[in-house]
Formats: structure tokens, sequence, C-alpha cells
């Protein structure tokens, strides 16, 4: 099985060919990233990284990213001298790792997982233990590790509905990759029925929670806040929207309901998020089209800027939309009027805010479940059912206080699942015989 997986792995790379070609034209920094992911680091990282035994950590993508911070604050807490090199693989989460996760020795682009590239890459590491975050399975790099004898665990782990399905057509092949992991620690009761049914080893599968939680990267003081409303022009009477994280789609829906909101609210402020910051150009120009003043974060300051205060900014940055979230009276999160699934609602419930969402959120069932019936995120069917909750809430800020009061006593409650993911690390160090340096307490 191992052959047709790299022979369609190296048939999805040729085919891209074209692509890669346009990107290395056209994308600052994808050079750079290439050559890491085929396996040629830099020599500054290659001599801060090589032949340490690392504890390897990798997460895809900004959420993985997300969900990876705490635990790699504590695990440098706890080990100090020991080195941590976190693995992203795109842009966006390299970015975010280093803003975020500055705690890490190393942040690298995760290798193609082709045998010779990956192997590379893992005897330059060569870490001790290595820790996938969420749902990451590369094939090679399991079977490497196997072979390695580099014990491998899941922490954070989330099984979607849409990724379970996936695997099962291919279920021999997800049965033996799943048994080269020796722990898996999964956010909750489904995720864990999820894994169970892939392959996995029951006596291997722990619910350990959420890291999300124990999230800090994203508090914001009450100082802080002010400083943000200015620098935004967000200083009127008005109530504030965040919209976090948006699609294609999502946008026109958002705009045209802020629409309705101005006519009672004329002094409302709208900060639209788009979750691919390159499309910022092309909604910029949707907005001014239906008439509305609208200024690009990145344009602050620049002749895109009529220093007058834009009635919608689009956020088009990267790092920054977890603390503006602390400047809404109530948040509306992306990929969730279209089939992606949803995005984070933990973040702006951290910030004690109401939450509005649309029907698809498989992605966060667990977690969009218990911030539902803690009455803290509402989902709203349609276009129509959106506004009239948005002008419902916008009317009564009684109930978005309350909202906002339950939004904190759920993430409180629900803290402390990276220091079960930690104490199950340590366990698994135990079992393998791993020495680690020097432990300060949790």
């Amino acid at each position: 099985m191992y052959w047709f997986y790299n022979i369609c792995l190296v048939a999805y790379w040729i085919l891209q060919i074209p692509l890669l070609i346009y990107r290395l034209v056209f994308e600052e920094g994808f050079y750079d990233r290439l050559k890491q992911s085929a396996g040629i680091m830099p020599t500054p990282t290659l001599l801060q990284i090589a032949d340490h035994n690392a504890i390897w950590v990798h997460a895809a993508s900004v959420g993985e990213v997300v969900a990876a911070s705490p635990i790699v604050r504590e695990l440098k807490k706890m080990y100090p001298d020991e080195m941590v090199v976190v693995s992203v693989v795109t842009a966006t989460g390299h970015r975010m790792a280093q803003r975020i996760i500055p705690e890490a020795d190393g942040h690298i682009f995760f290798p193609f997982d082709l045998p010779v590239i990956t192997e590379r890459i893992v005897n330059i590491v060569n870490p001790k233990a290595i820790i996938l975050i969420e749902t990451e399975l590369w094939p090679n790099f399991l079977r490497l590790a196997w072979k390695k004898d580099i014990p491998v665990m899941m922490m954070n782990g989330r099984i979607s509905g849409r990724s379970m399905r996936r695997y099962s057509l291919i279920k021999r092949f997800t049965t033996k990759m799943l048994f080269q992991i020796r722990r898996f620690c999964m956010q909750s009761k489904i995720d864990r029925e999820r894994i169970i049914s892939m392959g996995a080893l029951p006596e291997r599968v722990a619910i350990t929670g959420n890291t999300k939680y124990d999230q800090t990267y994203a508090e914001v003081s009450e100082e802080e806040r002010q400083k943000l409303r200015k620098e935004f022009r967000f200083e009127g009477k008005g109530p504030i929207i965040v919209a976090g994280s948006t699609h294609g789609g999502e946008e026109e829906i958002v705009v045209r309901t802020f629409g309705k909101i101005l006519e009672k609210y004329p002094h409302a402020r709208l900060l639209l998020a788009v979750r691919e910051i390159t499309r910022a150009a092309s909604v910029r120009f949707m907005i001014k089209h239906q008439g509305y003043t609208v200024l690009r974060r990145s344009k602050m300051g620049t002749e895109e800027d009529d220093g007058k205060g834009a009635q919608i900014v689009i956020l088009d940055t990267i790092g920054e939309l977890g603390r503006l979230y602390s400047l809404a009276d109530v948040v509306f999160v992306g990929g969730s009027f279209v089939k992606v699934g949803g995005h984070n609602i933990l973040e702006p419930a951290a910030h004690g805010k109401p939450v509005l969402v649309g029907p698809y959120m498989f992605n966060f069932q667990e977690i969009f479940e218990l911030l539902s019936e803690r009455g803290v995120c509402i989902m709203t069917p349609d276009e129509k059912s959106f506004e009239k909750t948005l002008l419902e809430l916008l009317g009564n800020p009684e109930k978005m206080k309350k909202m906002g009061e339950a939004a904190l006593e759920v993430v409180h409650e629900n803290q402390g699942a990276t220091r079960r993911n930690i104490e199950a690390f340590e366990d698994l160090v135990k079992e393998y015989g791993i020495k680690l340096r020097e432990k300060h307490e949790f």
C-alpha cells in the first residue's frame, strides 16, 4: 500500500509543477518554504536544530498552531533545557507559530512526505519523541518514526465526520498507521469513538479535552482594548460587530446584514476578517460597490486611509484576530454559512462575547454543542435569521451581557487539557525510557 501512496504523491506533485512555478514567481517567501519542505534547510536553522534530540511538535496550520501553543509553553516551562521544534505545513501557520509560540527553539516547514525527504529531515532533527497536534497522519513519516523506535503521540486529537468517512475508505492502511502511534489524547468522547472505529487500539486512547481552552496569548487588558479602539477608530457610540475567518459568499451575507444594522445604529462598525487574506482586495471592491466606506488593515496610514474612520475595516493581517475579538459587541464566526464546517468559536468566547454562526459547524461539533447549551453560541440557519438574531441581540444589552458571562464560565470550567496532555506525555516518556533533562514543577 505504501508504494501506491508514494506513486500517487509523486504524481500529485508533478501535476502541481505549473502552480509551484507560478507561486515561486509571485509569492514572496515561497522559494524558502519549498526548499525546506523538499529537505533543504537554511544553514542557521540547520545549526539551530540539528542533532539535539528535540521534542518534535507538528501542527499543520493556524488552528493546530493555536492548540499547540499551550502545550509547547508548558513543555518548555517544565523542561527548559529540552529543545522543542515546531513544524507546520502552511505559510500562515509558520507566521502564526513564530508569533504565538516564541518558546519553541525552532520553527520549520514539515517535509514532503516522500521517503528520501522525510528521512533526511528526521535524521537532522533526530527527535526523542514526536507529538502530532489534532489529526496529522503522514504515512511515510509515521512509518519511519516506527522503524527508528521514536515514540509518537497525538495530542488534542480531533476527527471530523468527514475525515472519518475518508479514512474508512482505506481502513486497513489507516489501522496500520494508527498502530504506529503510541498514545492518543482526544478532545472529546466523540473523537475517542471515531479514532477507535478507524483502528486505534482502545487502551491507547484517552479523553483529555481541548487545549484551545487553555490559550493565554489572546488576553487583552482594558488599556490595550482602548488603544485598539483608537487605532481602528472604533470610538463612536455604535455597536461593533466582528466577523471572523469569513469565506467567499459569507462576506456578502455579513455586509448586507450590516447594512440593516446601520439603519438602526448609524454609528455601527464592522471588522471583517477574511480567512484568506489574498481575497482582501476583491472583498474591498465588493464593499465599495455597495456604497460603504471601507479600509484594509494593512493600508492604515497609507493613501487608501482618509483618516476619518471607515464603516467597515477588512482585517488582512495574520495573528491579530484573537486580540481584536475583544473589541466586539457581537461576533460572527465564519466557515459556517458555507460547507467548511466552521472555525474556532472558543476565541471569541474566551473574551466573553456572544457568538453567532451559520448552519455548518461540523468541525467544532462538540464545542458548539457545549457553547450552544449554555446560551453562548446561536446557530442561524439562513441570512434572514442571522439578521433578525443580530438585531435582537443588539437591542438587548442584558442578554448580551449574560451570554458573555456564560462564555467565560464555560472556558474557565474546561481549562486544564494541557496538564492532562503533558501528564500523558510523561507516562509515554517513562514507558519508553526516554531521558528528559531537569524537570520543573508544572
